[in-house]
């Protein structure tokens, strides 16, 4: 396994097989895909990219921090879940975020993920929300 940056067009088809099926691909397409400060990572296996996580410099009012990065995207394909890829994403993420003088990273985390991001050091704001169409959701963030 090899955890590479990418472009955001890389991430188009895994965010939309795992994250929007039944969608277009144009609504994988993120708001700051494009954005100097954004960057994407790929997980590798066999040259295949099987996993992605995209990080944009985004502020969420939430939080007093001036810089802040967000997690948006993350998803693996089901062949390759639970072998440890989103977690090399983001230990390859952490390091990343800290060079752009960001030392916190949040996500709206889907209720069925927030335990994965509870072992990788993510805490849970206690309101579930619900976001239209997918499910509902948890603010979730680290301190990096």
């Amino acid at each position: 396994m090899k955890v590479l940056r990418i472009n955001a067009s890389d991430t188009y088809e895994i965010r939309n097989q795992m994250l929007r099926p039944g969608l277009p691909i144009e609504s994988c397409h993120f708001d700051g895909d494009d954005d100097e400060q954004t960057f994407h990572l790929g997980a590798f296996v066999e040259n295949k990219l099987v996993s992605v996580a995209s990080f944009f410099f985004e502020k969420n009012p939430t939080f007093e921090d001036p810089y802040q990065y967000r997690l948006r995207g993350m998803a693996t394909l089901p062949d390759y879940q639970k072998q440890g890829l989103s977690r090399e994403l983001l230990k390859m993420a952490f390091p990343i975020v800290k060079q752009n003088m960001c030392s916190l990273l949040w996500c709206n985390a889907r209720e069925v993920a927030t335990g994965f991001y509870q072992t990788v050091g993510f805490e849970k704001i206690d309101n579930q929300f619900e976001i239209e169409g997918i499910g509902p959701h948890f603010l979730m963030y680290k301190r990096v």
